[in-house]
């Protein structure tokens, strides 16, 4: 998939914006990541998916519907090069969370306060900031430090769908345990639990810490998608900061 969102101004903080609802970004710099606690300033113009459309909806069905205890249909597995578009109307921010001072490796936040208790989850993630958001109805929850793939096992870029969870996943390639694992491709990338120190990087996955893979493994079901971005970034300018 093409390149996803219009660059931010360099202004706001360290976070990927693409999704549901997303945040502003910043280069990592050294081992701390500034980020700072107001990006009202951010950049006017509007977020753009470059080459996704919308979704073309299905027909309606002319047979019986599905019995309401059916269970959702499994998303389909994609690889690492298969990305899926992401419908641009979907790209709205309502809130980020004011965090003051410098992203840590190792740092993480969630709150919850203020954010509707329902709702679509998107996870965005920028490589190039090294941090992790998680939005639930527009309304950021959460965000981290990452760990990523090194260069000869590269993070793929793109949208995926989460397709399996395991709370308690060991890599059959690596026999390593995953905990909090949630599979974004059918080659083996997941976001899981890690130890996460600066200089460290992982075989493609996404490394957050584990008390934080915790939380998100609660709040995220199948289907819900994942962003991999290497900085592009979405408008955040008409977001709310802060509970």
């Amino acid at each position: 998939m093409a390149a996803l969102i219009k660059a931010l101004a360099k202004s706001i903080g360290p976070k990927l914006a693409i999704g549901l609802a997303l945040g502003g970004g910043a280069w990592a710099a050294m081992h701390v990541l500034e980020r700072p606690a107001d990006r009202a300033a951010a950049a006017a113009s509007d977020p753009q998916v470059e080459t996704a459309a919308a979704p073309v909806s299905a027909p309606a069905s002319t047979s019986a519907p599905a019995p309401a205890s059916a269970a959702p249909a499994k998303p389909a597995e994609r690889r690492s090069d298969q990305p899926m578009a992401i419908d641009p109307r979907a790209l709205t921010v309502k809130r980020v969370l004011a965090i003051d001072g410098p992203f840590r490796h190792g740092d993480y936040v969630w709150d919850e306060k203020g954010a509707p208790a329902s709702g679509p989850v998107i996870i965005t993630i920028d490589l190039k900031a090294e941090t992790l958001s998680v939005f639930r109805a527009g309304y950021e929850i959460g965000a981290a430090v990452i760990l990523y793939g090194a260069t000869d096992k590269p993070s793929p870029l793109g949208a995926f769908p989460i397709t399996q969870k395991d709370a308690d996943h060991v890599s059959n390639l690596y026999d390593a345990p995953m905990p909090y694992a949630q599979r974004l491709t059918s080659d083996g990338v997941f976001i899981h639990g890690s130890d996460v120190e600066y200089g460290r990087g992982t075989h493609g996955c996404i490394g957050v810490p584990t008390a934080f893979a915790k939380k998100l493994f609660g709040v995220t079901k199948l289907g819900d998608i994942v962003v991999i971005t290497n900085g592009k970034m979405l408008n955040v300018g008409k977001a709310q900061v802060g509970a």
